[in-house]
C-alpha cells in the first residue's frame, strides 16, 4: 500500500508520499512514488501514485515515451499540453488504457489491477491545479472548499488536514501539516513506510521550488513526531467529559 497527499494552497503546491511497496508480509520493497518533470519557467507537473505498480510504472514510462517521442503533440506529451486539464486528461487516459491492459493479461490468474494518481502543475499564465485520477481515467480537482487530495492509505491521515488546511495556510505550516498526516499514517499502517519524499511549488514558480527526501531516523521528522506526541498525550488529560 503507500499514502500520497496534495495540498493546493494560495501561496502554492504541497506533495508527500512514501515509498514503500508491499506485495505481502515477506516481500516488501522501496520505490519512489512521486515523479516530477519541469521546464523551469514555463511549466512543472508532479505526479503521485498509489495501486499496482506494473500499473504505475507502466504508465509512467508510457508518458515518458510520449514526452520523447519526436511526433508528440499537446494531444499525447504532457510537456506540450496547453493547459493542466488537458495534461490530466492525458495521465487519465494512459492511466487508464495500461490498467485495462494489465488487467486482461491478469484475467486467467482472477486478478485485478487497479492505481490512481495525484497530478499537480502549472503552465505559465495559468493557474495551479491537484486533480485525484481515478483507475477509470476520470478525475476531481481541489477546490477552496477541499484544498487537499490524498491516495493510498489515506484514512488515518486525514482528521489533522481537515483540521487545519485551508487555503489561507502557509507553506510552512502545510509541510508541517503534511508530514505529521504522514507520521499518523506511518503509526498506524505498516504498509506504508520510510522514506518519504516532500516537495514544494510555489505559485507562479512554474519548477519545483524544493524538494527532500527524508530517510528513517531523520533527526528533524523525529523531534517533530515526538512533540507531536507529547503534545497530544497533554491534551487528551485536559479534555473533561
Amino acid at each position: 500500500m503507500t499514502y500520497c497527499v496534495g495540498l493546493k494552497l494560495n501561496e502554492g503546491l504541497v506533495l508527500l508520499s512514501d515509498t514503500r511497496t508491499n506485495a505481502g508480509l515477506d516481500n516488501i520493497s522501496c520505490y519512489r512514488k512521486m515523479f516530477l518533470w519541469e521546464e523551469p519557467g514555463e511549466r512543472v507537473i508532479a505526479i503521485m501514485t498509489a495501486g499496482s505498480l506494473s500499473v504505475t510504472q507502466t504508465t509512467i514510462a508510457r508518458l515518458d515515451e510520449a514526452i520523447d517521442d519526436e511526433y508528440a503533440d499537446e494531444t499525447t506529451s504532457i510537456m506540450r499540453a496547453p493547459n493542466m486539464l488537458r495534461v490530466a486528461t492525458i495521465i487519465g487516459d494512459t492511466l487508464c488504457r495500461t490498467r485495462r491492459e494489465i488487467s486482461d493479461q491478469c484475467r486467467d490468474l482472477k486478478q485485478q489491477a487497479s492505481a490512481s494518481m495525484i497530478v499537480a502543475g502549472q503552465r505559465k499564465g495559468g493557474d495551479m491545479r491537484l486533480f485525484l485520477i481515478y483507475p477509470e481515467g476520470n478525475f476531481i480537482e481541489a477546490t477552496e472548499d477541499t484544498p487537499f487530495l490524498q491516495i493510498g492509505e489515506h484514512k488515518y491521515g486525514k482528521p489533522i488536514l481537515d483540521r487545519v488546511v485551508t487555503p489561507e495556510t502557509s507553506l510552512a505550516d502545510a509541510q508541517k501539516a503534511v508530514l505529521l498526516s504522514m507520521d499518523s499514517t506511518l503509526r498506524s499502517n505498516l504498509s506504508v513506510g520510510m522514506p518519504l519524499d516532500l516537495a514544494v511549488i510555489r505559485n507562479d514558480d512554474c519548477r519545483v521550488s524544493s524538494q527532500r527526501r527524508i530517510q528513517d531516523g531523520d533527526p528533524d521528522f523525529a523531534e517533530m513526531s515526538a512533540t507531536w506526541s507529547a503534545a497530544l498525550r497533554d491534551s487528551f488529560t485536559k479534555v473533561t467529559l
